[in-house]
């Protein structure tokens, strides 16, 4: 059994029937939604408050449609023009919007923990959803990649999962963590320069490497991570060509991998640093379908918890 959800701020203690639960709801919403086309009403006369500190493109868009899509009312907080940038504290601004009466917080901060934070001071009943905080967790990115792989590959338990690049920056890596080994895969390697691998004892079982080729070789599916740029000045990294040289994932390199290897990226990618164009646009990506499969993700994580 999985137990009811109020908020969502991380997989890592979530137990394989949540993960599989939320997995299959997202699928029912693909297909009661006619893959997008159709509105529901199951968050009629709910409100949904996106409250991003940190810039996003993708996962605000998509979580904007997966409210839209379930019917609830949407607010977009312009943090630019906000009281916080007047001075304002994050408990005040929590108890501001509270009085609002919203239903649910969606939260991106460059700060970890501070999701958590809000769970922990919030006075309502309001949910809150982490769309990402500092290098702590981005649940829903680690829900969206293992339902891209499910798709195409129906046993966890006879795969090789690769993740390569910033590894110890990484939130989505260690929410990917957190999703493929709560859901059993074979092995689960994490590649980068040794200046971007965190401690073997932050993830244990996990296999940790600087060589991208040998760690490549026979894996069912290889997730690049950004490397942001100015990790590279901070930690005396390579330049970008000799980065793509050692860790990007070339047609060639992808050739080491088992046939027929999925590739997924969290996206924005770096072409020609993560990953080569011919394998972003290449018949083995995944990364068009997990951008599709973020909103279901979304509609599937805010109806259950705000559903009635």
């Amino acid at each position: 059994m999985h137990p009811h959800l109020r908020h969502l701020i991380t997989l890592q203690n979530l137990n394989a029937a949540t993960l599989v639960h939320l997995l299959d709801r997202a699928e029912a919403l693909r297909v009661a939604s006619a893959h997008g086309t159709r509105k529901l009403d199951l968050l009629h006369g709910r409100t949904v408050l996106n409250l991003f500190f940190e810039a996003s493109t993708r996962t605000r868009t998509s979580f904007e449609l997966a409210a839209r899509r379930l019917d609830a009312d949407v607010v977009n907080f312009d943090i630019a023009n906000s009281s916080t940038n007047k001075g304002e504290t994050l408990l005040d601004t929590l108890h501001t919007l509270e009085a609002m009466h919203l239903d649910a917080l969606i939260v991106r901060h460059r700060e970890g923990g501070t999701p958590d934070f809000m769970v922990r001071h919030a006075a309502s009943g309001v949910s809150v959803i982490n769309a990402g905080d500092g290098h702590h967790a981005h649940p829903t990115q680690g829900l969206l990649d293992a339902l891209t792989v499910r798709q195409h590959r129906r046993n966890f338990d006879a795969l090789t999962v690769t993740i390569c690049g910033d590894v110890l920056h990484s939130r989505v890596a260690r929410s990917d963590v957190h999703a493929f080994s709560t859901l059993g895969v074979r092995e689960l390697r994490l590649c980068g320069p040794r200046a971007l691998l965190p401690g073997a004892e932050e993830f244990p079982g996990c296999v940790l490497g600087d060589d991208f080729d040998a760690m490549v070789a026979g894996s069912d599916v290889v997730i690049m991570l950004r490397l942001q740029k100015e990790r590279m000045i901070a930690t005396l990294l390579p330049d970008e060509d000799a980065y793509f040289a050692r860790y990007g994932l070339t047609s060639a390199r992808l050739k080491r991998a088992a046939p027929g290897a999925l590739v997924l990226h969290p996206g924005p990618i770096n072409r020609g640093i993560e990953i080569a164009s011919e394998v972003a646009d290449g018949v083995q990506s995944r990364i068009l379908e997990q951008v599709a499969n973020g909103v279901f993700v979304r509609m599937a994580v805010l109806a259950e918890l705000l559903a009635r």
